[in-house]
């Protein structure tokens, strides 16, 4: 496999295919092996605090209760971490349980990590490595599952100054009102448009006001005319979530400017 120079290599969740994910030994994993970008995902906690997580709530595949209760599909959502202070999220073990997606992961004793923990960790280990942090915001989660866009991207973003790491960090989200808001808001933020739905790049595009700084969309989604049109307007390309060497490959013959991988040790092997 030939890498650009420039390539960005995105550890999805930290390492998941690997490690947990969203924990610290998957971000420690990941940086070890040499990735250029963490990648992972935050909500808020009912007590104010920045959390890495995928979900707004404890997911039953990964998760296992200290008193032994049973987090299934069905009841996931009764576990929601904005009605959670900090100190009780992370009494609960989120590395333990066996995926059923990922039976490679190792398992290891793991919680959900705050913001600061994630880059106090990085830091140790890298002075170079970029963040690249999802908004995990919806419509219909506004108030229930997390704080109105505003409160949400101001906790975020004052953890991030805090650590003086603005010009490392990328924000990126489904969510095009947290674009707009961290656009109008911090400009000097990097913003990345996730995009999980059939269309071209002009079509998405149009969903924003502002030309983002990089284009992020499903992989199968993505087209060479799509990429083309992309660096032609100065916007990188960075798809998700590309998860074998053969899709790698034909995605960097592509002309992507990075890869969000559950695997990125396939780029070490």
């Amino acid at each position: 496999m030939i890498i650009p120079a420039s390539f960005d290599i995105q550890g999805h969740r930290g390492c998941r295919g690997l490690l947990p994910e969203n924990t610290i030994a998957a971000f420690t994993k990941a940086l070890l092996m040499g990735v250029t970008t963490l990648e992972f995902d935050l909500v808020i906690s009912k007590d104010k605090q920045v959390v890495v997580s995928h979900d707004t709530f404890f997911h039953h595949e990964i998760t296992m209760m200290v008193d032994g209760e049973d987090v299934t599909e069905s009841n996931e959502h009764q576990f929601n971490l904005y009605k959670m202070n900090y100190a009780d999220i992370k009494e609960i073990d989120v590395g333990m349980k066996r995926h059923p997606r990922f039976n490679s992961q190792v398992k290891v004793p793991a919680v959900k990590p705050l913001l600061k923990e994630l880059i106090e960790t990085s830091e140790r280990l890298s002075s170079k490595i970029l963040f690249n942090a999802e908004i995990k915001s919806t419509v219909e989660g506004d108030g229930i599952d997390h704080p109105q866009i505003a409160e949400f991207c101001d906790l975020v973003i004052a953890q991030i100054k805090k650590a003086h790491l603005t010009n490392r960090f990328t924000i990126q989200s489904f969510d095009t009102r947290a674009l707009e808001y961290m656009h109008k808001m911090y400009p000097e933020i990097k913003l990345s448009y996730l995009v999980e739905t059939k269309g071209t790049l002009e079509k998405h595009l149009k969903a924003l006001t502002f030309t983002p700084t990089i284009y992020s969309p499903d992989y199968t989604l993505l087209t060479k005319k799509d990429v083309d049109t992309a660096h032609k307007s100065g916007i990188r390309v960075i798809p998700w979530t590309v998860n074998t060497k053969e899709e790698i490959e034909t995605l960097i013959k592509m002309g992507v400017d990075g890869i969000i991988t559950d695997y990125p040790n396939l780029f070490f092997e």
